[in-house]
């Protein structure tokens, strides 16, 4: 396998980790003039990542490995592996009336290592965003910058929202769990075209994510 194309499993592999719904669990859009917003903050939190058998299909067939890189880690359980990463900065509005509607940016502590018999690279300084359910964002692979547009779409709606209940204005621990994420065309188009015929589709779930935190409003929602 070539540099380049272990580079695009790698940056494939981390998508979902660029998707993690900072905007579930809040965060910050460029809404094309520049601005970000009057948007609310999210710390103390954690995104996690579990990849489904469709995903670990394509890792197998590269005979990808993969670890993670500090202070992120593995949690296998009965459902599947996946990784935990801590967020380390995240801003947004996590519409906690209409989930769906949820948008924001941020980022994440650590990354994942991959493994293949051509050898080992780390993905790292993992960037993400949402915007109209749609999940973008950038990390560095083996030291390369590599930039995801609309790769995959987040079903926000068919995940579950809780928020403990405070009065208005003050933070709030918030938790969005078991969200799908499937890829858009351009993602399955791309996937093709570096790597030939497969099974995955627009409707195939390539993994479910979890994302946990403090939410703290705007101060205007504080006033």
């Amino acid at each position: 396998m070539s540099t380049t194309r272990r580079t695009l499993l790698g940056a494939a592999l981390a998508t979902p980790l660029l998707g993690w719904l900072t905007g579930a669990a809040a965060g910050a859009v460029d809404d094309g003039t520049g601005r970000s917003g009057n948007l609310g903050t999210l710390t103390d939190g954690w995104v996690e990542v579990r990849w489904t058998p469709a995903a670990q299909a394509q890792l197998d067939r590269f005979g990808a490995k993969v670890d993670v890189v500090a202070p992120a880690r593995l949690v296998p359980d009965a459902w599947g592996p996946g990784v935990r990463l801590p967020i380390r900065s995240a801003q947004g509005d996590p519409s906690l009336a209409n989930p769906p509607k949820a948008q924001g940016d941020g980022a994440l502590e650590g990354g994942v290592s991959v493994r293949t018999t051509q050898g080992d690279y780390e993905v790292v300084k993992l960037v993400g965003a949402i915007r109209d359910g749609l999940a973008s964002g950038r990390c560095e692979v083996g030291g390369a910058e590599m930039g995801h547009r609309s790769a995959f779409r987040c079903g926000l709606a068919e995940g579950k929202l809780t928020a403990q209940p405070v009065p208005a204005g003050q933070p709030m621990k918030v938790r969005l769990s078991g969200v799908p994420l499937r890829p858009t065309q351009e993602a399955v188009d791309a996937y093709t075209t570096n790597y030939g015929p497969h099974p995955v589709t627009v409707d195939t779930v390539l993994g479910y994510v979890t994302a946990e935190g403090t939410y703290t409003p705007p101060p205007a929602a504080q006033e």
